[in-house]
C-alpha cells in the first residue's frame, strides 16, 4: 500500500530532482507559498520511503508542512493537501484514497475502513412540545440571555420533572434518499445552577445541524457546541473532538470546512485535528472574555460575529499556529 501512495506522489514531483544516499527525495517544496513563506527554490521538499514502518513521509524543511501516510491508515488530509499542491487532479487523489481503503479492506486493517453512520429514531423526554406561548418565563429568558429565538431552530420544553427547567434541542437527521428529516437524538441544556448541565441522548458519528448544509453554500462553520453552531447556521460536533465518521460526514458535503475551535485546551487540541484533515481554521480578533461563537454572538451580534469568522479563516498550517497563541493565550 505504501508503495501505491508513494509511487503516486513520485509520479507528480517536479523533474528537477536528486535523491540523497539517505534516502531522501529532494525538490522545489510546493507548499511553502501556501504556508505564508516565499516559494521554494533551494529543493527543500524532502520525500522518503520508510520500508521499516512501511510508510511514506514528507518533511518541508523551509515552511516545516509535513505530511505522511503509514500502512493500514486512511489517506490524511495533509497528503491530500501535498497531491493537489503538487498538481494531482481530484479525480486521482479521490481514487488513491478509494485504493487505499480496499487495499486496507482487502489485508484485514477493516478498523481503517470508515462508513456514514445509521441512526435509529430517538423520542424527545416525556412531554416535549415546541416553544410557544405557554412556555415559562424563565426558558424565555434564558433564551433571550443567549441570543436564541424561536425562529432559529425547533427548540422545545417539557413541564415533566427532572426536565423542566431545562431547554431542549432536538438532533434531526434527512434521509437523502427520501429527505425524510427524523429526530435522532437530542441534548437538554439546564438554564440555570447545578449539574448536570446537559442531558443528551446522542448517536456516534452524528453531527448536529448537518442536514441544514445545503449546496448552495460556499463554505461550512464547524463549532463545538450547538448554541455556536446556530448562531452563525454552521454544524457542531458536541463535543472537543472529530470522530472518523464525522469527519467523513462533513467531507462530504464538499465545502470549505472553517472550524472555529473554543479558547481552551481541547480547543487547541481540535485545532490540530482540523489540520490534519486539511480544514481551514479561524480565531478572530475577539476580546479576550469571547471563548466561543454563542459568547461572540451575544457581544458583537450575528452579523458581525459571521464576519468576522469567515474573513479570518487560514488555510496556511504556519499562520493558523501563529494565531493560535494569542487565540489560546
Amino acid at each position: 500500500m505504501s508503495s501505491l501512495v508513494y509511487d503516486t506522489v513520485v509520479s507528480h514531483l517536479p523533474s528537477k530532482r536528486k535523491t540523497t544516499p539517505s534516502g531522501w527525495t529532494s525538490f522545489n517544496a510546493p507548499c511553502c507559498h501556501h504556508n505564508g513563506t516565499t516559494q521554494d527554490s533551494r529543493q527543500r521538499g524532502g520525500l522518503i520511503r520508510n520500508q521499516t514502518q512501511h510508510g511514506v513521509s514528507y518533511h518541508c524543511f523551509n515552511c516545516g508542512f509535513k505530511a505522511s501516510y503509514t500502512e493500514g491508515r486512511k489517506l490524511s488530509g495533509k497528503m491530500k493537501q501535498l497531491l493537489q499542491w503538487l498538481g494531482a487532479t481530484d479525480d486521482t487523489i479521490t481514487k488513491l484514497a478509494l485504493a487505499v481503503l480496499q487495499l486496507n479492506e482487502a489485508q484485514g486493517f477493516n478498523d481503517t475502513i470508515v462508513e456514514l453512520p445509521k441512526f435509529l429514531d430517538k423520542p424527545l423526554p416525556d412531554g416535549a412540545q415546541p416553544i410557544d406561548e405557554n412556555t415559562p418565563d424563565n426558558i424565555l429568558e434564558y433564551m433571550k440571555s443567549r441570543q436564541l429565538f424561536v425562529d432559529d431552530y425547533d427548540f422545545h420544553w417539557t413541564p415533566k420533572l427532572g426536565y423542566k427547567d431545562r431547554l431542549i434541542v432536538p438532533f434531526y437527521h434527512r434521509e437523502y434518499d427520501n429527505n425524510q428529516r427524523r429526530i435522532v437524538g437530542w441534548t437538554a441544556r439546564k438554564i440555570g445552577d447545578g449539574s448536570p448541565k446537559y442531558m443528551s441522548e446522542q448517536q456516534p458519528g452524528y453531527v448536529f445541524n448537518l442536514d441544514a448544509q445545503n449546496y448552495k453554500r460556499l463554505f461550512c462553520i464547524v463549532t463545538e457546541g450547538p448554541f455556536d453552531a446556530i448562531g452563525v447556521d454552521g454544524i457542531a460536533l458536541l463535543g472537543s473532538e472529530v470522530k472518523d465518521q464525522q469527519a467523513l460526514a462533513i467531507n462530504a458535503l464538499n465545502k470549505k470546512v472553517i472550524l472555529l475551535p473554543d479558547r481552551d485546551n481541547n480547543g487547541m487540541k481540535l485545532m490540530e485535528q482540523a489540520i490534519e484533515l486539511g480544514w481551514s481554521v479561524s480565531m478572530p480578533e475577539w476580546d479576550a472574555d469571547v471563548k466561543d461563537v454563542n459568547d461572540a454572538v451575544i457581544k458583537y451580534g450575528r452579523m458581525y460575529t459571521l464576519h468576522t469568522l469567515v474573513s479570518s479563516s487560514e488555510d496556511s498550517e504556519l499562520k493558523i499556529k501563529l494565531r493560535s497563541r494569542k487565540w489560546f493565550g
